[in-house]
C-alpha cells in the first residue's frame, strides 16, 4: 500500500487503518482464510505479506465462463462461505463481521474451495454499535447503509453473492435492493426452487426475516443439495471444520511429537524428541511419569505383562514398568531405532538403522536372533499366519518365520517405510514409489497394485472391505481390497504422513497441514486444527 495522502492525520489514520486489518488477520485461523506471515511500513509504503492463492476470484469465473455455473458447484462454494462466516461470527473474544462479501472478494483456489480475501473493513462486532456506511453497493443490506453491520449484513451479501453467482446479473448495476424483481429461476431456469427459496431467504429486506446464522443457512444449503442430489457430487469439495471440536486438555512436552501415543488402562504413553517417554492421565492429561533416554523417542510403545517396550535414537530398546516408569531392562542394537516393537510367543522383534530385524526375549532382554537386510528398517513389524512381515529403506518387502528364517522377499521400486497390514492372506503395504501392495501372504506375489499420486510413508489401515492410507500428494486414499478401486480421495493442504487409524464408523488421519481429519465412508470430512503431524 503506498500512503500518498498529504495530510498527516489522515497518513496516520491510513496507516492504523492497515494495522488494524493485519492484526485482525492474525487472529484468524481457517483454512478458507489466508494465513498473515509478517507486516510491516517502510517510509510511504506498507507491506502485508499474506499466503499465497492460486486461482481466480468468483468475479473473473464468472466473466470467463460462457454459461452459467453448474448448480452443485455453486452450492459448494456456498457451503464452504458459511462455514468461514460461521467461524468469523463465532469468533472470540468479539464475532468479526466481514462487511464485504461479493464475488472479487471470494477466490477459488487450484483445488476448486474457496478462500475469503480483503479483510479491510471487516471489524469486530459490538451490539448496539453504528459506525460509517461501508461496504459494496448492490450486496451490501440496507441496515449497512445506515451504518448497523450485525453478523445479518454477511448473510444478505452471501445472498446477493450467490444470485449473481447463479444469474450473472451484476447487482452494482441494478437498483439496490431490487434482488426480487430478478427471481432466479426467471433468468436461469437450471436452477433447483430449493436453492432459490435459499437466496431468497438470505435477500430478505427486514433482517430478521433472514437466516438467523450461518449454520442454519448451511444447513439449509445441505438440505437442498440432498434433495437435489447434489450432495454425492459435491461431497469432495466440502469444507472442513473444527465445528466446535475443542480439546479435553493439552500436555505441553519440550520437544516435537513424532510418534503414535499408545493407550493403556487409562493411561497414555507417548514418546518424545526431548529424549523423554511420557505417561499421562488419559482423561485430564495430568503428568503421571517420565522415562529419560539419550535420545529421540518416535516408536510407538508397546504394553507387555505390565511392561512398556519402546525403541530409542540412542540405540536400544527400553523395557520400563507401566506403573512406575522404571527400567526392568535394556537391549543395546547398533543403530537408531524408529521401529515400534511387536511380541509373539515371548519374543520382542523390531528393526533398527542397524539393518537388522532383532528378536529378543521379552523376559531376560537377550538377543536370541537377528536377521541381516540390505538397509535401515524403520518400518513396524507385523505379525500374522506365524511369519513376520516388514519393509527396508532399499524397497525390500521380507518375510521371515519365528527362527529367523526368509520365506520370501519382494521387491518395490523405493523405500518402505510404511509398517504393513493384512487381512485373510494378503499383506498390504505402501511404498515411497507411489504404489499400495497386496501381497499373497504365503507367496510373496502381487495381488495387486494400486498407483498413488505420490510416495507413502503412511502405514494402511482396514475396516470391511475397505483399506485407508495417506500420501505425500496430500491425500487420503480410499481403496477397495477386493477390486483394487478407488473409492474415494480426500484432499488436504499438506503431505499426508500420519497413518490413518479407524474407530467405528470413522476414519482419522492427520495432515502436514496441522489438521487432523475425521472421515466416513462416505467422505464427509472435519477437523480439528493442531500443529503439523
Amino acid at each position: 500500500m503506498i500512503n500518498m495522502a498529504p495530510d498527516p492525520l489522515v497518513r496516520q489514520t491510513i496507516v492504523q487503518n492497515f494495522e488494524r486489518e493485519a492484526n485482525m488477520l492474525a487472529t484468524l485461523n481457517h483454512p478458507s482464510i489466508p494465513r498473515i506471515y509478517d507486516y510491516f511500513s517502510h517510509n510511504d509504503h506498507s507491506y502485508l505479506v499474506l499466503e499465497f492463492v492460486h486461482g481466480k476470484d468468483l468475479e473473473t469465473v464468472l466473466n470467463d465462463s460462457n454459461g452459467f455455473l453448474p448448480e452443485d458447484q455453486i452450492i459448494s462454494w456456498a457451503i464452504q462461505l458459511c462455514d468461514v462466516l460461521e467461524y468469523l461470527h463465532g469468533h472470540k473474544p468479539d464475532p468479526v463481521v466481514f462487511r464485504d462479501m461479493k464475488p472479487s472478494n471470494v477466490m477459488i483456489n487450484h483445488n476448486g474451495d474457496v478462500v475469503l480475501v480483503d479483510f479491510g473493513i471487516a471489524k469486530t462486532f459490538q451490539s448496539g454499535q453504528k459506525g460509517t456506511m461501508i461496504g459494496t453497493e448492490g450486496y451490501s443490506p440496507p441496515e449497512q447503509y445506515r451504518g448497523e453491520a450485525t453478523p445479518l449484513a454477511d448473510i444478505y451479501s452471501l445472498g446477493a453473492t450467490l444470485h449473481h453467482a447463479v444469474t450473472r446479473r451484476d447487482p452494482r448495476l441494478e437498483p439496490p435492493f431490487s434482488f426480487a424483481e430478478r427471481p432466479v429461476r426467471r433468468i436461469n431456469t437450471n436452477i433447483s426452487v430449493e436453492l432459490e427459496a435459499v437466496i431468497n431467504t438470505a435477500l430478505q429486506y427486514n433482517p430478521a426475516d433472514r437466516f438467523p446464522n450461518a449454520q442454519a443457512m448451511k444447513d439449509a444449503l445441505m438440505s437442498v443439495a440432498r434433495k437435489t442430489g447434489a450432495l454425492s457430487k459435491i461431497t469432495s469439495a466440502l469444507p472442513v471444520s473444527s465445528g466446535g471440536v475443542k480439546p479435553l486438555w493439552s500436555f505441553m512436552c519440550e520437544d516435537e511429537i513424532r510418534g503414535t501415543p499408545l493407550l493403556h488402562q487409562g493411561t497414555l504413553f507417548v514418546g518424545c524428541y526431548d529424549n523423554n517417554l511420557y505417561a499421562l492421565n488419559a482423561a485430564d492429561g495430568q503428568f503421571q511419569w517420565k522415562y529419560p533416554t539419550e535420545g529421540g523417542i518416535v516408536a510407538r510403545p508397546l504394553v507387555y505383562d505390565n511392561n512398556l517396550f519402546f525403541g530409542s535414537e540412542d540405540q536400544s530398546l527400553h523395557v520400563v514398568n507401566t506403573r512406575t516408569g522404571k527400567m526392568v531392562w535394556t537391549n543395546f542394537t547398533e543403530g537408531k531405532i524408529y521401529s515400534s516393537p511387536r511380541i509373539s510367543d515371548d519374543h520382542v522383534f523390531f528393526g533398527s538403522e542397524d539393518q537388522y530385524l532383532h528378536a529378543v526375549n521379552v523376559n531376560s532382554g537377550r538377543a536370541v536372533w537377528k536377521f541381516s537386510t540390505d538397509a535401515p528398517i524403520y518400518a513396524t513389524p507385523l505379525i500374522a499366519n506365524e511369519l513376520i512381515y516388514f519393509g527396508t529403506e532399499m524397497g525390500t518387502v521380507h518375510a521371515v518365520d519365528f527362527r529367523g528364517t526368509m520365506k520370501w522377499r519382494f521387491q518395490t521400486k523405493r523405500a518402505v517405510t510404511s509398517s504393513p497390514t493384512n487381512q485373510g492372506q494378503a499383506v498390504y503395504v505402501a511404498s515411497l514409489d507411489g504404489t499400495l501392495y497386496a501381497l499373497d501372504s504365503k507367496s510373496g506375489w502381487a495381488i495387486w497394485k494400486y498407483r498413488l499420486g505420490k510416495g507413502s510413508v503412511s502405514s494402511p489401515a482396514i475396516a470391511g472391505d475397505f483399506i485407508f492410507l495417506g500420501a505425500a500428494d496430500g491425500f487420503i486414499y480410499c481403496v477397495d481390497i477386493r477390486t483394487a478401486k478407488e473409492v474415494w480421495r480426500f484432499k488436504t493442504d499438506n503431505q499426508v504422513s500420519s497413518s490413518p487409524t479407524v474407530y467405528k464408523d470413522s476414519v482419522y488421519c492427520g495432515s502436514v497441514d496441522g489438521n487432523m481429519y475425521e472421515s466416513t465412508a462416505k467422505r464427509v470430512a472435519t477437523l480439528v486444527k493442531t500443529e503439523k503431524i
